[in-house]
């Protein structure tokens, strides 16, 4: 009979090569491609505020940072008691590829920083990296949020710049973090809606370089 401590080593390691089976899945499936007649929008926040933007939680300004990747100045979500933070731009799409830059500043719960999209009355998918945990995860939110997929990464340093990207084409969703894509995964209760960034709870971070390649409705 297999002991309790080789038992547990057994399914830990079967739990480590499904993992790492997905990955690779993953890492081979092919990249998702937008038309080329897609426009894009660039917001490196030097040039373009958010006078227009959609603040649905939180405490979003935009605010001079040395060392900013581009420019002098970056958004930044300084509230710190809400669950979640929510700003979204005015413009609504269905497809989309979708790129930015994040700094996770602080937090003691969550240093996170995320890209919602598809975001409709409230509805919305977010992609989201959190330095305090080694996951990288996708969620739906619809007056609570749900896990649709996630893998395991390093941790996104804090005080350092990352760079996040999803892919929407359909039901179908791709996400890379610094470059790895780690997510591929099919959902269809969305389709259509605004593009935004998000946090949670305590977390203060800076974004910049927000550039969202699509078709507006």
């Amino acid at each position: 009979m297999m002991s309790r401590r080789h038992w547990t080593k057994a399914v830990l390691a079967t739990v480590a090569a499904l993992a790492t089976a997905r990955q690779r899945a993953v890492a081979a499936a092919p990249e998702l491609k937008l038309p080329d007649d897609a426009s894009t929008q660039t917001y490196d926040f030097d040039n373009k505020g958010i006078e227009a933007w959609r603040n649905v939680t939180g405490q979003w300004a935009v605010e001079d940072m040395g060392g900013a990747p581009s420019g002098t100045k970056v958004l930044m979500q300084r509230a710190t008691s809400n669950e979640f933070n929510v700003i979204v731009a005015p413009t609504a799409y269905r497809d989309v590829d979708v790129t930015m830059k994040f700094k996770p500043i602080s937090g003691r719960e969550d240093a996170s920083g995320g890209i919602v999209f598809r975001f409709n009355d409230g509805k919305y998918y977010v992609v989201r990296a959190n330095a305090l945990e080694n996951n990288f995860r996708l969620y739906y939110y619809d007056r609570g949020r749900r896990q649709l997929a996630s893998a395991s990464v390093k941790p996104p340093a804090l005080g350092q710049w990352h760079t996040l990207r999803v892919v929407a084409v359909g039901d179908q969703i791709q996400a890379w973090l610094n470059g790895t894509q780690y997510l591929d995964h099919r959902d269809s209760r969305f389709t259509s809606g605004a593009v935004g960034l998000w946090t949670k709870a305590d977390s203060i971070t800076a974004f910049d370089d927000l550039v969202i390649r699509g078709k507006s409705l």
